[in-house]
Formats: structure tokens, sequence, C-alpha cells
């Protein structure tokens, strides 16, 4: 398995993702450049966290111009995987690989700490090890999370079974008081209609050893690695 990680200027959790892969996981990882023409036969595209382009007109608005993209898009369209996270999902969103927008916090502050995410789909490849209704400790570090979709793409994204993650309190709660930047119903993160694209806000390569505080991420890197 081979694991490509997309690097913008700006990105600074590309190492984490590299090293939670390479590393931890010991699957054969590599950065790609925002303006190589190659993905390298990746099986699986990683875009990390990070403030890629300084998020300046909005975030992940100029990183899908990125020359890489193209190719991303394409291989995304052709059923490749594709994980976003943080920054990732805000590029995969002004894609329009996956619907909605990612708004401003709900009391416009950056957001960095620990929080509880409740797996409401275990059914797809990236949390196919997770068990149904499992409870995950997984850092956020965000300005703009906040989750939005109208009501009708809200009804949608239920009934194609695209919502795969919900903050929750530590019991696995879901209440607006779980829901730490105001998405809309706790949403934390999804896939596109065919499954082999998920956007998440959290961020799973900050939990994969307990010297950080949770090894809860790995569960969702194991269940990448055993689909492909």
């Amino acid at each position: 398995m081979k694991v490509g990680i997309i690097v913008f200027p700006g990105s600074n959790c590309d190492s984490d993702c590299l090293y939670a892969f390479r590393d931890i996981l010991d699957v054969q990882a590599f950065y790609i450049w925002h303006k190589d023409k190659d993905l390298k036969k990746a099986d699986l595209i990683i875009l990390p966290g990070g403030f890629s382009y300084g998020d300046y007109l909005k975030c992940g608005a100029i990183a899908k111009l990125s020359p890489v993209m193209d190719l991303v898009y394409s291989f995304a369209i052709k059923g490749g995987y594709v994980l976003g996270i943080c920054n990732g999902f805000q590029i995969l969103v002004e894609m329009g690989l996956l619907p909605g927008a990612l708004l401003r916090n709900r009391d416009l502050k950056f957001i960095c700490k620990n929080t509880f995410i409740k797996c409401v789909n275990n059914n797809t490849k990236f949390t196919s090890t997770i068990e149904n209704k499992n409870i995950l400790n997984i850092p956020i570090a965000h300005k703009a999370g906040n989750y939005f979709i109208d009501d009708k793409g809200l009804k949608d994204l239920y009934n194609n079974n695209q919502v795969v993650f919900k903050y929750c309190d530590s019991n696995g709660f879901i209440d607006e008081k779980s829901n730490p930047n105001g998405s809309k119903d706790n949403i934390a993160g999804i896939t596109n209609q065919q499954g082999n694209v998920l956007g998440m806000m959290p961020h799973p390569e900050r939990a994969i050893e307990n010297l950080l505080g949770s090894e809860d991420g790995i569960s969702i890197c194991h269940s990448i690695i055993r689909s492909l």
C-alpha cells in the first residue's frame, strides 16, 4: 500500500501524517508537492491539516487550484481513496468532492483541544474496524470547522449514509453542549456518495500513541489499510 500526502505552502500536519503511516503503521508513505503532476501510484491520497496558502480569501479556496489537484480530483472521481483532515476537509468541500461548507466557528475563535466524536457509520472503508457507536478521543485545531449544509443537503447525507462522525460527550451523548464549533447536527466527518472520499475536522494522526493523550485515531488508519 502506498500513501501520498499532498504538501501545500502552509501545511503543518503533513509530517504527522507521514509519521503515523510510515513509522507507526509501517506503510510506504511519501510527500507529494502541490506543484507535482504525478501521484506516484498512491493508493490513498491525504490532504493534511494546516493553513494552505495562509487561508487567504477562504480556507481551501486557493489550494484547490494547485496543479496537483486536477490529478487528485480525477483520482477521486475514478474511485481512488482520499482522506481530507481539517484543512484537507475544507479543500475537498471547495473542490466539490464533498457537499456543504466550512464556516467560521460559532464563537469566531480558534479551537485547539481534545474532543470526543462518535462513529455513527462503520460501514465505510475508513471506519470498518471501528465498532458502531464507538466513541473516539480525537483532537481538533481549527477556526473554520463549523460544518454547514442546507436542510435538503442534510437529508441527502442521511439518506445516502454519508455522515460518519459526530461530536459527542465522553458518554457518547450528542447535543449542543458537546458541539465545539456549531456544526450542523454535530457533524464532524462525512464521505461522498461513493464512500471513497472522507473529510473530517478532527485530527486522527494526532491521536496514534498514548504518549499524545490518545491512540483512538489509529483505528481509522487501520480501517484504511485493511480496506486497501
